[in-house]
């Protein structure tokens, strides 16, 4: 799906997924933990990832 973006909220050992399509049509919603997350993405197509972190993800 090269229109699908998928949106990534980072913890320290659960990851919350969000699939969309670029018109905002939501594909998937999902809870992965650190494990299970390389495989998940290695499944997806090629697409637009989004990381979201915050100021103190550095500290």
């Amino acid at each position: 799906m090269k229109d699908m973006m998928i949106g990534v909220d980072l913890a320290k050992s659960v990851f919350q997924i969000h699939g969309a399509l670029r018109t905002g049509e939501i594909q998937f919603r999902k809870k992965l933990t650190r494990q299970q997350f390389p495989a998940f993405m290695a499944q997806q197509e090629p697409c637009l990832v989004i990381f979201e972190v915050c100021g103190s993800a550095h500290h």
